[in-house]
């Protein structure tokens, strides 16, 4: 194990071990945190597992004695303080003894990416996922051909197996692979599916769907309501060269779409919640602080707002 596994997992143990106090106040850190790097989540989620184990440990443990001149109980700061050192003991037994053994064992895993930041994922039967930023991703050792989207944007290129098809879950929307690229957004209740190769089925045990190459489903979450329509399959997943193109979108999704691939924290005036957008947004090698160019082209100004920015109309006053 490296010395950066090592501190990934005695971080995420301190997490663990801080969090279960009642009053811990640091939930933006550590959701901070674990968002900053997919091993975080995955040491994490092993440290919490062995939470039950620990407190079996510490129950069984005898009460505190007492002095021998006081029959009061010690200060709650001192039973604190000894409880917390005992369970920081229990913890590092825990990680020398259990988790090799969950790391060994086939289990679910998020892959989370930042907001600006992308990856790939090359799995074991030859198919990839490319992982836009702003991401969760739910893949399973034990399950190597399912994935479920619980937020953000990837791309699948799949190995066809007629014989166990590659499955992708996002909310109540299920995806099956038909020899397969394609790519997948889900935002909020709504979810955007477009097809580059292959075909893919939208919930073959309902609505039973198909999408060829160059076709798109958007799908309302809230009414099951499945729009298809034509997309150029050159526009499919063109996030990856900084190529971001839209077709009639409302501009909120233009935000959440630069957002992921900048890392720019953008939102959109209540003046402009009605506009739309249809066009190419070129991104590529662009930062956060590119957004005044890129306002212009959406028909609207950027305005620093804070750590991020806001699209207002391009005559409202600063």
């Amino acid at each position: 194990m490296t010395d950066t596994n090592e501190q990934i997992r005695q971080e995420a143990l301190e997490w663990a071990l801080a969090s279960q106090e009642a009053d811990f106040a640091g939930w933006d850190a550590l959701t901070g945190w674990l968002e900053a790097d997919a091993r975080h989540n995955q040491a994490y989620d092993a440290a919490m597992a062995a939470g039950s184990w620990m407190a079996d440990l510490v129950a069984a443990v005898p009460a505190l004695p007492q002095p021998a001149n006081d029959g009061q109980p010690l200060p709650p700061a001192n039973a604190r303080s000894w409880r917390r050192g005992f369970l920081a003991l229990a913890a590092a037994i825990v990680a020398i003894l259990l988790i090799p053994l969950w790391q060994m064992r086939p289990q679910p895993y998020s892959v989370i990416t930042p907001n600006g930041q992308t990856r790939t994922i090359a799995l074991e039967d030859g198919s990839r996922i490319l992982v836009n930023g702003g991401t969760r991703l739910m893949l399973d050792r034990n399950e190597p051909r399912f994935a479920r989207l619980e937020r953000g944007e990837a791309m699948f290129i799949v190995r066809h197996d007629e014989a166990d098809p590659f499955v992708v879950e996002a909310g109540d929307v299920r995806l099956v692979d038909a020899g397969t690229a394609f790519n997948v957004v889900r935002s909020g209740a709504g979810l955007d599916v477009a097809v580059s190769e292959g075909a893919v089925i939208v919930n073959p045990d309902g609505e039973n769907v198909r999408l060829n190459p160059g076709r798109r489903a958007q799908i309302d979450g809230a009414s099951g309501r499945i729009l298809v329509s034509d997309i150029a399959a050159s526009h499919i997943g063109g996030w990856r060269s900084g190529q971001i193109a839209f077709a009639d979108a409302p501009l909120g999704e233009v935000a959440q779409a630069i957002e992921r691939t900048l890392g720019a924290n953008v939102t959109v005036s209540p003046d402009l919640a009605g506009a739309r957008f249809s066009g190419i947004l070129q991104v590529a090698g662009r930062t956060p602080d590119a957004l005044p160019q890129i306002a212009p082209v959406l028909g609207a100004r950027a305005v620093r707002r804070g750590q991020g920015w806001e699209l207002v109309s391009i005559d409202a006053q600063p």
